[in-house]
């Protein structure tokens, strides 16, 4: 059983990647469970004086199509992962060219979704803490997390966001470097060209061989 370092290097990576999902599901999970469920990104918040009152929240389907997006990635992650451990076992031929421009195509599919929830993230998460510091009652949205709020009780919703948002954009940079890795194997198991007798390189090869065409008196 004789396993290449691109094929230990595809499997590192998808590992990687399916933990980052698990990651960026469940913190920002937690950090709309701890406001009732509801998206806070790109939300508002106010101060009454004595708490934080929250005025707005985005609508719970974008928590969600981030939510989904890393879960499905996720999953594939860990489908690809068992499928190259039986392959690494087995001693499975290698992907043929056709399913692998299959499989490249899904990998920049999977690289735009995941650039867009991570966006998402990214700025959803600063237009919620710009809100918050603008209240003028604080200096730093983490410190939103002990000071009291009306209704709800969050208490680790920054530290989750900010999990989330960095589990997200590495599972961006984990997607290019397994984009990178199979254009690298496609380029390596491209076809050879044959040359043909009205090409040009077969003249100049022939030439070289045979010391030019003969001349007709």
């Amino acid at each position: 059983m004789a396993v290449s370092v691109l094929q230990l290097a595809e499997l590192a990576l998808h590992a990687a990647a399916f933990l980052c999902g698990i990651v960026c599901t469940s913190a920002l999970t937690v950090a709309q469970g701890e406001f009732g469920g509801w998206c806070i990104l790109y939300g508002t918040v106010s101060w009454n004086g004595t708490a934080l009152v929250p005025k707005s929240f985005s609508h719970v389907s974008l928590c969600y199509f981030v939510s989904a997006v890393s879960i499905v990635v996720a999953l594939y992650c860990f489908s690809s992962l068992l499928y190259g451990i039986y392959g690494c076992c087995t001693d499975e031929s290698p992907r043929d060219r056709a399913w692998l421009g299959i499989t490249l195509v899904l990998a920049f599919i999977t690289l735009f979704f995941l650039l867009i929830s991570a966006c998402i993230l990214r700025v959803g998460m600063d237009a919620f803490c710009a809100s918050i510091v603008q209240t003028k009652s604080l200096s730093s949205c983490q410190e939103a997390e002990h000071k009291p709020w009306l209704s709800y009780a969050p208490t680790r919703f920054y530290s989750n966001l900010y999990s989330a948002q960095a589990s997200a954009w590495v599972n961006v940079f984990l997607w290019c470097l397994l984009s990178a890795r199979l254009l690298v194997q496609r380029r390596r198991e491209a076809p050879l060209r044959l040359l043909r007798p009205n090409d040009p390189e077969w003249s100049a090869e022939t030439e070289a061989i045979f010391g030019g065409r003969p001349i007709r008196p």
